[in-house]
């Protein structure tokens, strides 16, 4: 369905896509992941026609997005990140005058906005006006106004950015069963975002791709890397470099996340730490090496890899090992 070959494009100086490469199938939910400033936006605005790329070629359905951009367009749902809607109108009248204006049928049109109020939860709103409703609200509106031609492609460009928790998880809701009958790009930076909604992911970095992987795929690559914290009374740079030296150990990093009260490792005499380790537990070479040095052992659990590992890492490694 969609088709992105070998794709660059330059703003002046700044080389927002570097040679990206994927494909989404038909029918595919597909999460398009990447930190702020990564490319994922000019990637989206060149799959919705409103710049050609600088090199390489991009069709969608069969079609050029340079050579047959009305073909594509047509095919096309984009919401934007931030989302164009006339907040002097009513969601009703907003919905018609979309209509109206992506060329649906007169004889069609008040089908179709009824369709759209009801698929994006609008009827308690639909005689209000835009600008009175909440942000959750709003951005339905931005997605129904998508709708409205019956596109078989959606993009969505970080659609619940700026969201509350519980308006976040009812646009989520709703792309999920938008993307039972469409294909679905989402465009997003969030990581739950992913992992709730999408099939497969797509990462970019510096306008590169890194990653083009089905979730499950991702979930065996988490699982091949295994990680314990542990955390002891003793001085943390000796065991940190004792740690190192056990058999399977590949890094000791210090556990950021433990400060208790302002107060950080240092300055409790603890060492807080986190091993990232291959092949067979090393949970008895641990306690070994505490009883040697005659420190005290706090704790010691296994950390189950997320996503977010995986996404970090990833982003680590393509920025050349450079802390981001």
């Amino acid at each position: 369905m969609i088709e992105v070959d070998n794709v660059s494009k330059r703003f002046g100086s700044v080389l927002a896509v570097a040679q990206a490469s994927f494909q989404v199938a038909r029918g595919e939910v597909v999460g398009f992941l990447g930190p702020n400033g990564a490319g994922k936006s000019t990637v989206m605005r060149i799959l919705a026609c409103f710049f050609p790329p600088m090199s390489g070629k991009v069709r969608v359905g069969g079609y050029d997005v340079t050579s047959h951009s009305l073909e594509v367009r047509r095919m096309l749902g984009y919401f934007p990140e931030k989302a164009s809607v006339y907040p002097d109108l009513s969601v009703r009248a907003f919905l018609r005058f979309a209509a109206e204006a992506k060329d649906v049928p007169r004889g069609r049109r008040t089908k179709e906005v009824e369709r759209v109020i009801e698929n994006c939860g609008l009827q308690d709103v639909q005689n209000r006006i835009i600008g009175h409703l909440s942000k959750g609200f709003r951005q339905r509106v931005g997605i129904a106004q998508t709708l409205i031609h019956e596109p078989e492609v959606l993009i969505l460009d970080e659609p619940t950015i700026g969201l509350d928790p519980e308006q976040v998880v009812e646009i989520r809701h709703l792309i999920r069963e938008l993307g039972e009958e469409r294909t679905v790009i989402l465009s997003t930076h969030i990581l739950p975002e992913v992992s709730t909604v999408c099939d497969r992911v797509i990462l970019i970095n510096r306008g590169r791709i890194l990653a083009s992987e089905p979730l499950d795929a991702l979930q065996a690559q988490l699982e091949s890397t295994r990680r314990i914290r542990v955390e002891v009374d003793g001085p943390r740079d000796e065991a940190m470099h004792m740690f190192s030296q056990l058999p399977g150990v590949i890094r000791v990093e210090k556990d950021e996340s433990q400060r208790i009260g302002g107060r950080d490792q240092e300055e409790r005499k603890t060492a807080s730490l986190v091993l990232e380790y291959d092949g067979a537990e090393i949970g008895r070479e641990v306690s070994r090496t505490v009883l040697q040095h005659g420190w005290g052992l706090i704790e010691m659990r296994r950390l189950e890899p997320t996503l977010e590992d995986l996404y970090l890492k990833l982003i680590h490694e393509s920025d050349g090992g450079r802390a981001e």
